[in-house]
């Protein structure tokens, strides 16, 4: 059975049930969505728990009854009559924007008509795992301006097995949440009142991880041949109409003016590489040129979608723009490809799905140069032997491109690396290289990321690995925790090696019970513990307690420091 067509009968029954329950309520849409189902309602009282259950408990008087989902096309006008009588106001403008003369409508029941185009399963009966999850709100059409109505969201399974799966693991991706996590960890925080909603406070520890994983790509990027450049935060508007960013893309820019001249707070680096590159005469000796850049961007997102750091106003990205011949193009898609499954496997992601985007309605550039832009990304996945899907007409406005997402422990998939193919920016800025023979030739664009922005992938990496992070990345990676005052000489002995090693630590020597302060560092989710008392001076070692696994016994310094080291440097998970 189609899981999209199961799900949209369920919301269908959904209306139903509530049109039954309240008679009043107005309906909006109801569609599918991945992992489920919502529909949206027009009621002057917001729905409770109570009332979730209410409608569950009709919602299966309904699929007991196994009713037929009866189809009908009618003429638009009648249609128009049809709910215009039923006061469905909101059907009634969906139906005066449809062009066709012909609609359809759903029939289940004695009296409950939906303005649908399916398709539905055959009856109510044939559904037979439902859950109604939770009420949020949602404009009307998303457009702020409109009618704020109540959207119900639920999931639906073939079998109760499965329900009960995917429950379970929504409840365990509410212990693994970030916005809850990574506060309690002292990672970072938001302050939406104080500070504006959708901007990142990175606290000590959230400093380190920041500072550890951006010192990683740093150091990846060099040795794969990128240059790092830093470009400035604000911009000349005049520069953003060049590039097409202020036609496409102005709702989600911050703009503002300083002495008549009109400025841009960054949502992209591309711009400012590109006038890097344009800097000089480039000759094809020095292509491909591969800029890189650390660049944080700032985009006006509404504030109904911001969530937590999977949503924000301003975030990093590893941001990176390769110009190359168009003979360089597949060979340099290849690489990075490379490199982002090299790296995604560094941070312990092995499970990556794979989507090919293409020209939307809008688009600059020829649709001859968007052709060879697909072409190339199709052949770099072809030659790598990936499977792949394509996603019609979603590509960026200047060029098609390759999603890579990665699955967490939960199985859920998360967008991190794109690698965009671009003809149509080198065209507006006139960019140009000298080639072999002494013409003027154009170079191609590559624009790439591979976690995407810096700030959604740590929330990500919170949730899987529900914050207890792996050694390498890990903020802490050993707490020392005396069990008696006196015992300084020793402490400061192992403090020293360790931070000669490198090993970031933190001495726990508070008045407090041993227990009460491994159980605290336990909730910290430092990976390890160094127990030190009158034992472990004489013979001149530390007790270790891994994260996870409990006591490994006693061991010499050098012999820890060993295995740190080999753990670090396998990334290990």
């Amino acid at each position: 059975m189609d899981l999209d067509i199961l799900r949209h009968s369920c919301a269908h029954v959904m209306a139903q049930a509530v049109k039954q329950l309240w008679p009043e309520v107005k309906l909006g849409i109801g569609p599918s969505i991945e992992d489920g189902f919502y529909y949206d309602f027009d009621r002057k009282e917001p729905f409770t728990e109570k009332d979730l259950s209410l409608i569950e408990e009709r919602m299966r008087q309904i699929i007991d009854n196994d009713e037929p989902f009866i189809s009908e096309r009618i003429d638009r006008e009648r249609a128009r009559e049809i709910f215009i009588r039923l006061h469905e106001d909101y059907k009634v403008e969906l139906i005066n924007a449809l062009p066709e003369e012909e609609v359809q409508i759903y029939k289940t029941g004695k009296d409950f008509i939906d303005l649908c185009r399916g398709p539905h399963i055959e009856s109510t009966g044939k559904i037979k795992a439902f859950k109604l999850l939770s009420v949020a709100g949602a404009y009307w059409h998303g457009i702020e301006t409109n009618p704020m109505l109540q959207r119900i969201y639920g999931t639906c399974f073939e079998t109760q097995e499965e329900l009960e799966e995917y429950l379970e693991n929504l409840e365990e991706a509410k212990r693994r949440d970030h916005r809850k996590l990574a506060p309690q960890l002292e990672i970072l925080n938001l302050y939406p009142e104080e500070a504006g909603p959708g901007l990142v406070f990175y606290h000590p520890k959230g400093a380190v991880l920041r500072n550890i994983i951006e010192n990683y790509l740093k150091e990846k990027h060099l040795l794969r041949g990128y240059q790092m450049v830093i470009t400035p935060h604000i911009m000349a508007a005049t520069l953003w109409k060049t590039s097409g960013h202020y036609e496409y893309y102005l709702p989600n820019m911050y703009t503002f003016k300083i002495e008549d001249r009109e400025f841009v707070l960054k949502p992209m680096n591309c711009p400012g590489h590109i006038l890097i590159y344009k800097s000089k005469i480039r000759s094809y000796r020095e292509l491909p040129l591969r800029l890189f850049e650390l660049g944080t961007v700032y985009r006006h997102e509404k504030s109904g979608v911001l969530h937590g750091l999977l949503r924000v106003r301003g975030f990093t990205q590893d941001d990176a723009h390769i110009f190359c011949m168009p003979e360089q193009i597949k060979s340099e898609i290849i690489e990075i490809i490379d490199f982002v499954l090299v790296t995604m496997n560094d941070f312990g992601f092995v499970d990556l799905s794979i989507e090919l985007s293409t020209r939307p309605e809008k688009f600059i550039g020829t649709e001859e140069d968007w052709q060879k832009a697909t072409q190339a990304l199709e052949d770099a996945l072809q030659q790598k032997g990936l499977s792949y899907k394509i996603n019609p007409q979603e590509g960026a406005f200047y060029g098609p491109k390759i999603d890579i997402k990665i699955k967490d422990a939960l199985k859920r998939e998360w967008q991190c690396a794109t690698i965009q193919c671009d003809f149509a920016l080198p065209a507006r800025f006139n960019l140009g290289f000298i080639d072999s023979r002494g013409a003027v030739c154009r170079p191609i664009m590559l624009h790439r990321v591979i976690l995407g922005s810096i700030e959604r992938f740590i929330g990500v990496l919170i949730e899987h690995y529900a914050g207890g992070l792996p050694l390498w990345i890990a903020p802490i990676q050993v707490v020392i925790i005396p069990i008696k005052l006196g015992l300084q000489h020793w402490i400061d002995k192992i403090k020293i090696l360790l931070k000669e090693h490198a090993i970031r630590i933190k001495i726990d020597d508070r008045n407090l019970t041993l227990e009460k302060r491994i159980r605290e560092a336990e909730t910290e989710k430092i990976p390890y513990l160094l127990i030190v008392g009158e034992r472990e001076v004489k013979s001149q070692a530390v007790a270790v307690r891994r994260r996870g696994r409990g006591d490994l016994g006693a061991m010499s310094p050098a012999e820890f420091i060993e295995r740190l080291q080999e753990e670090i440097a396998r990334k290990v998970a």
